[in-house]
């Protein structure tokens, strides 16, 4: 019996360190890619309905592309994320719901444990006209490339993990773009179609897990310009909550906070919800 015992337990013994030796020698990945869509439809018929009501028809396309690669000191982090939705109204005709384009990457060399030399890139922009309909006639607003942000700086990053980072750039350069319909707004001179600026740029990122099946990310960027109105800050917050339901289909909430004096005098909010097909169109793990 004893000796049973003395065998079951080396066999335990060199089975846990195996499997601890195997564990602990698993390659990193050097390559991650992840690219995935989302389409959220949504629908609203009414017919001799006494309270009231108007249909509708909304659909929704959203890509999330992400490249990230480590090797060595060497991170480097690359997104893309663009969105396209229209909504129509039986009495209002077509009207855009999102419409965005942002590319960011972010470049880092490890000096210590958590700590990189940083180097940040950012382009936002969008792809149709947008309108202020509380105006007869509406009034053009936005069009594609009009307003454009690109912004670039070296900095210092803290990442604890792909899901949780801070970047701090204090040197930070941008650029906006209009076309000749805009000029003189969003901050660029009257004539001029470019107006630059540097600044303290702030951004960092928070995803984390709530439930099982419930992610919640949180986004946040701070710039504030030293040329022009000091100690004035740009803020761009949006929380993202999603819904696993099964492999294909999740619900999706989204809130954005966006608070820039030369886009808008008032505090700009947007808020999102739905539930649509989900699909990762290209998922790769390169050692």
């Amino acid at each position: 019996m004893r000796r049973l015992l003395l065998l079951l337990l080396v066999l335990f013994s060199t089975s846990f360190y195996a499997q601890k030796k195997k564990k602990d020698t698993l390659p990193i990945p050097k390559w991650k890619i992840n690219g995935k869509f989302s389409f959220v439809f949504n629908q609203s018929s009414f017919s001799n309905w006494s309270s009231g009501g108007e249909n509708t028809i909304a659909g929704n396309l959203t890509v999330d592309y992400n490249f990230n690669y480590k090797k060595d000191n060497v991170n480097w982090d690359t997104r893309m994320i663009t969105g396209y939705g229209i909504s129509h109204f039986s009495e209002k005709g077509h009207r855009k719901t999102i419409d965005r384009f942002e590319l960011n990457s972010l470049f880092g060399y490890k000096t210590s444990n958590y700590w990189f030399f940083s180097f940040l890139g950012n382009l936002k922009s969008q792809y149709s006209k947008g309108y202020n309909y509380t105006n007869e006639p509406k009034l053009v607003v936005s069009d594609f490339f009009s307003p454009a942000y690109l912004t670039f700086g070296p900095g210092m990053l803290w990442k604890r993990s792909d899901r949780l980072n801070i970047n701090i750039a204090p040197s930070t350069a941008r650029y906006t773009f209009v076309n000749d319909d805009f000029s003189g707004e969003f901050g660029v001179d009257e004539d001029s179609n470019t107006a630059f600026s540097l600044g303290f740029n702030l951004s960092g990122l928070y995803k984390f897990t709530l439930m099982d099946n419930i992610e919640m990310e949180n986004i946040l960027t701070m710039y504030s310009d030293y040329l022009n109105d000091v100690g004035n800050v740009d803020v761009d917050y949006q929380t993202n909550i999603s819904f696993k339901v099964n492999k294909s289909i999740k619900m999706q909430m989204t809130f954005q906070t966006v608070i820039d004096d030369n886009a808008s005098s008032s505090v700009q909010f947007r808020e999102m919800f739905g539930l649509g097909l989900n699909y990762n169109f290209h998922q790769k793990v390169t050692y």
